[in-house]
């Protein structure tokens, strides 16, 4: 295969991925738990970055945050909404940058620490940088969402308690699958 081949096959593959991460990006909206929608784009993106490498696994991370960034403005996402609606540039922000970030770390530990660390990963970077972000910048919607709860106990088991052990156990399980779709990828089609 020569070098125009093997970038012609990257690109397409990365469409391909990118076109997934917007899909299931869509149909996760659907579900929520608590203010916010499950993602369940991080496996498509964990296997980008495994096949495709770090800056491959930014990318889709990148248009993860892209599309979540959308549902958050136009208010489709109503927890994010509400974070917009009181800091919006910090939001889009944040919705970048934890995507971004995701894909970037899963695409860096595949080759380290392989599948399952890859995976696991993902959604620790993406729902970390979250919570970070919800303890430093979002205090008053914190406390006005947690009702009268402690916050910490809030953000634990309200805010990304279930929605985190969702996506981390999503990623685990299909992890024996992650790894055959990486090798199946790395092979190429069969002509």
């Amino acid at each position: 295969m020569n070098n125009s081949n093997g970038k012609t096959r990257r690109l397409a593959g990365l469409a391909v991925f990118t076109a997934i991460v917007v899909v299931l990006q869509l149909l996760g909206s659907f579900i929520k738990v608590g203010p916010f929608a499950v993602s369940l784009v991080l496996i498509p993106i964990v296997v980008g970055a495994a096949v495709y490498g770090v800056s491959a696994g930014a990318w889709l991370g990148f248009v993860f945050g892209v599309v979540v960034t959308i549902a958050v403005v136009t208010g489709a996402d109503q927890g994010g909404y509400i974070m917009f609606s009181a800091r919006p540039v910090m939001t889009v922000l944040v919705c970048l940058i934890k995507g971004t970030a995701a894909g970037y770390v899963a695409g860096l530990l595949y080759p380290l620490a392989g599948v399952i660390v890859a995976a696991a990963a993902a959604p620790v970077v993406n729902t970390g940088l979250f919570v970070l972000a919800m303890v430093l910048f979002y205090q008053p919607q914190l406390q006005a969402w947690a009702g009268g709860t402690a916050v910490a106990t809030y953000v634990v088991t309200g805010l990304v308690g279930v929605n985190f052990l969702l996506e981390l156990g999503v990623n685990l399980v299909l992890s024996p699958t992650i790894t055959r779709l990486i090798a199946a990828g790395k092979k190429g089609p069969v002509d």
